[in-house]
């Protein structure tokens, strides 16, 4: 590792990089931890802290995954280079930067790119892709990760990330290259003379704009109601709020402070919509206008979050009770014009929680569980869009991601933000809240809580020590937890489900290292190490008959120590 960081700075690096590099000369872990591995790319893209080194996300880096893909394009043929790429950008740090290094590299090899002016949404990259017919897209983002982070995704002509097998021939190409110095890059306005590089923005926002109207229903709404609205410094800025001036909302409050595109995101620690601390601000603002509804998109504009006035304050929904307030919400509209399909289809993650299933059988819509990433979900989508087996209805994650229309293929928080105001707006008419709307499912289909533990796994150790737990947990697997039997047992890395009887049953998914776990109250645990952040998550589902039996229940699980 060494022999790679002395090669390093003896190279012709920016000045800020070989600045950072000289102030780790006499830290062997940091050179190691920089240098151990390439920042590995895989379905969920490409994720790092900004900096020098083969680990770390910088002009080098990315000149390596844009080398693979633009390969992977040439494999292809020279069709597929000519409908080229489609590179969009959120706020961060290099997000611009790295766009245009990207067209650089493509343009080496006579690929064309379509690169966005300004940042924009990562659902809107999603839908331009499909929009001009190109063969792939980038994003450059980090989504909600902190400020220190920024990525490389990409995404198939379908306008969904890439699934595995798409990843792995990336990959592939990508671990072919030998000399990192050595990738050719073009002059970017050599490209732009030739048409190889095209800079877009208005024709496509406009575009995008009269899709996301199609989503607007004839229903009895209050669009007086009053909404405050947060892009935490991001790319949902434009769009949103074009997006809700046009569906008739006129009483929308910006939060000022958070509209500065700035990669510092120096109003918040952490620009996560999931995160209460994420709407100090927007709480603040709501609370001086009276605002009915408070949202809040992430960096990238594919996640929202949602607070609702609840007295004085402002309570927060969780991504598992938005999407099933929103769901049902949808199959109510469409069943009332009578535009409910007979081969419906819902399709959420395995670690969504299941209050969207039963509100799904209730309304004979069929539930499809897809592995973690919204990428799954838009693979079913486009499969059942090919055979018409279902016609689909909404995707979901618990994470605060969903999905309406399918002209983006990616998790769509301009699409929701929308939604959710004219949902908010509906039940206005009828005297309710969000809050008083999510109640009334509770009492329907029973009091679901869920929980998240995310434990933190810096760095190469941190990557062994998830393994080993995932690995001791899977070799001694708990017969009951917190004194409740347990069932079945889904392990996804070896695609068999076992039963407590013995008896097991194959999983239909890809291999995954994700376990989970069904107890006999119906609660259920998945352990899952994330594909995107050095993180092992612990997800927590429970379901009782009245709220504080829930409670109870949910925090039973919680603190146990698996």
């Amino acid at each position: 590792m060494k022999n790679v960081y002395t090669k390093w700075l003896a190279s012709n690096l920016p000045q800020y990089l070989k600045d950072e590099l000289n102030a780790i000369q006499e830290s062997d872990k940091d050179i190691e931890d920089r240098f151990y591995q390439y920042l590995s790319f895989g379905t969920g893209g490409m994720r790092g802290i900004l900096g020098a080194g083969t680990n770390r996300m910088n002009i080098f880096t990315i000149r390596r995954v844009a080398e693979g893909l633009a390969r992977y394009i040439a494999s292809n043929g020279d069709e597929a280079k000519k409908r080229g790429v489609v590179i969009a950008y959120d706020t961060r740090h290099f997000s611009k930067e790295f766009a245009v290094e990207t067209a650089r590299v493509l343009g080496a090899h006579g690929i064309r790119s379509y690169v966005y002016k300004e940042s924009r949404p990562t659902p809107q990259l999603s839908f331009t892709v499909r929009e001009l017919h190109a063969f792939a897209g980038v994003v450059i983002t980090a989504s909600h990760n902190p400020k220190q982070y920024n990525g490389f995704k990409v995404y198939g002509e379908d306008g969904a990330q890439l699934v595995p097998a798409g990843a792995n021939a990336l990959i592939q190409h990508m671990n072919a290259i030998k000399e990192l110095f050595e990738i050719s890059v073009a002059d970017l306005a050599s490209l732009e003379e030739q048409g190889i590089c095209r800079w877009i923005l208005e024709e496509l926002d406009a575009s995008y704009l009269t899709n996301l109207l199609t989503l607007k229903d004839d229903v009895k709404a209050d669009f007086n109601i009053k909404i405050v609205y947060t892009p935490l410094h991001g790319a949902g800025l434009v769009p949103v709020m074009n997006g809700l001036k046009q569906f008739g909302f006129d009483n929308v409050y910006l939060v000022e402070q958070q509209a500065i595109q700035d990669g510092t995101f120096p109003t918040v620690s952490y620009p996560n919509p999931e995160e209460s601390a994420a709407f100090k601000l927007a709480m603040e603002l709501g609370k001086q206008v009276r605002a009915d509804l408070l949202l809040a998109t992430d960096p990238d504009a594919d996640r929202l979050g949602v607070a609702v006035r609840n007295g004085e304050g402002y309570e927060l929904l969780t991504g598992n009770q938005l999407g099933a307030l929103l769901f049902h919400y949808l199959l109510h509209t469409k069943q009332a014009n009578g535009l409910l399909p007979i081969n419906g289809v819902m399709i959420k993650t395995i670690v969504t929680a299941e209050l969207g299933t039963k509100i799904a059988t209730h309304f004979n819509i069929d539930t499809i569980n897809t592995l973690t990433g919204f990428k799954f979900i838009a693979e079913k989508i486009e499969e059942y869009e090919q055979t018409s087996e279902h016609s689909f209805l909404f995707g979901y994650e618990e994470s605060y991601g969903y999905l309406i229309k399918t002209f983006a293929r990616d998790k769509d928080a301009v699409q929701v933000a929308l939604k959710v105001a004219e949902m908010a707006a509906h039940y206005a008419m009828y005297g309710k809240t969000l809050l008083d709307a999510l109640n009334d499912l509770f009492k329907q289909f029973g009091y679901h809580r869920e929980a998240l533990v995310s434990k933190v796994f810096e760095g190469k150790d941190g990557q062994v020590q998830m393994k080993a737990i995932l690995d001791d947990l899977r070799e001694n697997v708990p017969t009951e937890v917190a004194g409740v039997s347990v069932v079945r047992v889904e392990d996804y890395l070896k695609g068999i489900a076992t039963l407590a009887n013995g008896a097991t049953e194959l999983i239909n998914l890809p291999k995954e290292n994700v376990l989970k776990l069904y107890l006999a109250d119906n609660s259920w645990i998945a352990i899952r190490p994330s594909g995107t952040e050095p993180k092992c998550k612990y997800y927590f589902g429970v379901v009782a008959d009245t709220e504080e039996e829930a409670e109870e229940r949910l925090n039973r699980l919680v603190h146990l120590q698996l």
